[in-house]
């Protein structure tokens, strides 16, 4: 027979056979619908965003490019320059104290001045809605402002009412309803409030040093040359102007690179839940095939070849399949409508329905892999069918591996699924260690598996007869114990490492760090107005500890002359590259660092600029001791030879810097100081007036209060936590439903052993019990290695990846084993129910 004939003839057996139902491939659908679906959604509310990013540029840049300087404003030559490409519009932005007038109350806010013809793109709304000309407009000597809702809410304040920033006086005209280039302009952690260049100036705080970035937006002439375009010419014939330039095509990177990291991270998530599922494929593709034993002896008493039988069932498995991943690709297409619901007030997305073929297809493709990995090895056993299956049922017993075209398809399958997962990836150092550590937890479960049915065999003989039943049904050929450990194991470590890093993170802000952090950072202090700030807080604060260090920003530009925008550098140092850093010098070795390669500089230095550069930052970089660093500071290009590296403590929010200089390479440069205070005996109201002293005498001074900072950092946790517990859940209800197939897909045995059973006098309480203490000792079993394995992979990712203490939380502990326990004891026994009432007769038959 034709190769062509015997797939025509098996397509034709497997649609007719699939008439009858999918009676059988539920759970296989639910597994596959599941794990394709969060794929699908993750990816599709990921490209609706990034998307939106893209197309609504010039918005959210307000301008098709963006120039941005940092404590000093253009030149004149530079704004010839600017004002030569077309409409230019300037704001300025920085951090400030706002204070009630009768100097009650104050609190941090984000100040940003424009001028008159922003915004450029986009439209800016207001409640009262007015024109923003004049909302910000000076009246009777006081200076317009439209302010956040939720500095109106911190300040008790309402719309006309009076508020002080710096040495000036605002009135607050309006709410802000929206600020199309609110995003670009990145997250802040203070409200905002918008006025006008000149209110700005009026208040004092732009002074030599101060932490002030400003942004010249431009709508380009028509016959202008392309932003990039723009780009290379700015940075040609301007290089030490050392400005940040961005185009409308990437109008927010940050909030793009984290979208798409976090993407990244759900989908890997969701592919844990695919393969999970992949594991109830396998059992359900058993369990449908064991049932058509039968049918299959039938087949080949016909004269029916191995080959065409196999591919009836891979037929029909490639179309329930089908119908699981458009179920799937149904529930992602919908994802970004509910996800503009929640989001649409926070993120640029796309609220008019619309889908995306691309994240549709990733989806589709994992499923069908994961279907094909996991469905192969079952279709192989159905070769090993003999026909006298036909008039036995006990006839046949799968001995060891079907033959080797099926483990080569199977290790293909395998082999483009990771493939595709890496190449598919953000960050493919990440998905792959993922997916080594997925296999290892493969290999890990089944020697776990093996490890339980060795200590259950070798264990001595206990007086009660059910225990003992239970005992022997986990290490008996065909038991649940692989079924159960592997299907719980993934998702429960899952959740577990979810939960440790979660909990770990909120004790952290929470409580470890609030203990060692300082509890104020003052920003831009003038040299005129330090003496005087120390006096302040000798007064208020008698038993603090305060630590100044002057304060710079700068903007790396090379390494070793190479254009640091030319260089392949690693995710996770991408960070110290984007955007002005803080730069401090020092005559002595910071004293919340150590040097762990190279020297420091001696006393006095005053040779050749030097930097010390943090360790950790510098190995993601590739730096050694001896390259040169070229840093813009001030439009001043400064190349510094690096001395030695230092271990920094960032989790201590001291004061601590990527780069330390020596002394003498800012000689004479004007700066600014920063400075902590630190009393852990304070009260909130001491706290309270040592914020209020200084504010009252020095309102230019920026005061952070740091628990004020950790509460905001602590709800972006909570929320960010929210998506990775439902994404953990998914898992979490692919690895039951994989549970559910192993027990259906063990109930034939089950009924057979229940009945012989029962025949020799074992009462349906008696068995009632072994089922219960089977299933307690493999949920306990399977809960442990959750626990090593979660905790194992929480401990990397806090201490080696965000490098924050570990520490195993009995809570999660108790949670995991009782979440276990229930789920095996009550899966199990509702899968045994309807056995223990099967009629002895037809199954003895059979027998």
């Amino acid at each position: 027979m034709r190769f062509t004939n015997r797939v025509a003839i098996a397509f034709r057996i497997a649609r007719r056979e699939l008439r009858g139902g999918l009676k059988g491939f539920y759970i296989f659908l639910a597994c596959i619908a599941l794990g394709t679906g969060a794929i699908a959604a993750v990816n599709s509310v990921a490209t609706a965003i990034t998307g939106s990013i893209a197309s609504e540029g010039r918005t959210l840049l307000a301008g098709d490019v963006r120039f941005e300087l940092n404590n000093r404003e253009a030149s004149p030559q530079e704004m010839h320059f600017l004002g030569s490409l077309g409409d230019v519009a300037v704001s300025t932005v920085l951090r400030s104290m706002a204070r009630l007038p009768d100097a009650s109350d104050q609190s941090l806010v984000e100040v940003k001045a424009v001028d008159g013809a922003y915004p450029l793109y986009g439209t800016f709304t207001a409640d009262p809605a007015r024109p923003l000309s004049e909302l910000i407009a000076t009246q009777d000597g006081r200076f317009g402002a439209v302010a956040a809702p939720l500095l109106l809410e911190r300040l008790g304040l309402s719309v006309g009412d009076e508020v002080l920033i710096g040495k000036a006086r605002f009135v607050i005209t309006a709410r802000i309803v929206t600020e199309p280039d609110a995003i670009s302009d990145g997250f802040g952690f203070a409200p905002r409030l918008l006025t006008s260049l000149e209110g700005l100036k009026a208040s004092g705080l732009v002074e030599t040093g101060s932490l002030v970035e400003h942004a010249y937006k431009i709508r380009l002439s028509a016959a202008v040359m392309t932003p990039e375009a723009i780009r290379q010419k700015a940075q040609g014939e301007m290089p030490n102007a050392g400005w940040s330039i961005r185009t409308s095509d990437r109008a927010a990177p940050s909030l793009t690179e984290n979208i798409e990291r976090f993407s990244q991270f759900l989908t890997l998530v969701g592919l844990t839940s695919l393969v999970v599922g992949g594991v109830g494929v396998a059992n359900a593709v058993r369990a449908f095939l064991d049932s058509k034993r039968t049918v299959i002896a039938t087949l080949k008493c016909l004269g029916a070849p191995a080959s065409v039988v196999a591919m009836v069932y891979l037929f029909q498995i490639a179309m329930v399949a089908l119908i699981g991943i458009l179920t799937g690709l149904a529930l992602g297409a919908v994802a970004p409508l509910v996800a503009a619901h929640y989001l649409a007030g926070f993120l640029p997305i796309s609220t008019a329905p619309t889908l995306y073929p691309g994240a549709l297809l990733l989806a589709a493709v994992f499923g069908m892999l994961v279907t094909l990995a996991f469905a192969i090895i079952p279709l192989g056993y159905s070769r090993q069918v003999p026909a006298t299956a036909l008039f036995r049922e006990q006839g046949f017993e799968r001995r060891g591996l079907p033959s080797w075209p099926y483990l080569t398809a199977t290790a293909l399958a395998l082999a483009a699924l990771a493939a595709l997962a890496i190449f598919s990836s953000e960050d493919r150092r990440i998905a792959t260690i993922f997916l080594i550590a997925m296999a290892a937890g493969f290999v890990l479960l089944r020697l776990v598996a093996l490890g339980i049915a060795y200590l259950a065999k070798h264990s001595p003989r206990v007086p009660s007869a059910a225990l003992r039943l239970a005992i022997g049904n986990i290490h008996r050929p065909g038991a649940l114990t692989p079924a159960v450990t592997l299907s719980l194991g993934l998702g429960l470590s899952l959740l577990v490492a979810l939960a440790l890093i979660d909990g770990n993170l909120r004790r952290e802000l929470g409580a470890n760090l609030p203990e060692r952090a300082p509890n104020f950072f003052f920003i831009d202090i003038q040299k005129a107005d330090i003496d005087g700030f120390r006096s302040i807080l000798q007064r208020e604060a008698p038993n603090g500890k305060l630590v100044e260090v002057p304060m710079l920003r700068g903007r790396i530009l090379a390494f070793n002359g190479t254009d640091v925008a030319k260089m392949d550098v690693p995710p996770e140092g991408r960070w110290v590259l984007r955007g002005d850093r803080g730069i401090t010098y020092s005559e002595g070795v910071p004293e919340n660092a150590s040097i762990v390669e190279g020297v420091w500089w001696p006393a006095n230095y005053t040779g050749e600029p030097l930097v010390s550069f943090s360790a950790a930052e510098a190995r993601e970089l590739g730096l050694k001791i001896g390259d040169s660093v070229t840093v813009n500071v001030l439009g001043r290009n400064i190349t510094a030879k690096i001395a030695n590296f230092r271990k920094v403590e960032w989790e201590s929010l001291s004061i601590n810097f990527v780069m330390v200089f020596s002394p003498n390479t800012f000689a004479g440069a004007p700066h600014a100081w920063l400075a902590t205070l630190t009393d852990t005996q304070a009260s909130a109201s001491e706290e309270a007036a040592i914020l209020k002293a200084v504010t009252r005498a020095y309102p230019t001074i920026t005061s952070v209060r740091v628990k004020d900072a950790l509460d905001v950092v602590d709800r972006l946790v909570g929320q960010l936590a929210t998506a990775i517990r439902a994404a953990a859940a998914i898992a979490l209800i692919a690895s039951i439903l994989v549970l559910s197939g192993a027990l259906a897909a063990g109930n034939r045995a089950r009924t057979h052993d229940a009945v012989v059973l029962k025949t020799l006098g074992a009462t349906r309480a008696m068995l009632i019990r072994a089922f219960t203490y089977e299933y307690s000792l493999l949920g306990a079993a399977t809960a442990c290695f959750a626990l090593v394995a979660g905790g194992g992979i929480a401990w990397f990712v806090l201490s080696q990846i965000m490098r924050l203490p570990s520490a195993f939380l009995p809570d999660v502990a108790l949670t995991t084993i009782l979440l276990s326990l229930i789920t095996t004891i009550g899966i199990g026994l509702a899968g045994t129910w309807r056995i223990l009432g099967q009629k002895a007769a037809p199954v003895l038959r059979e027998l």
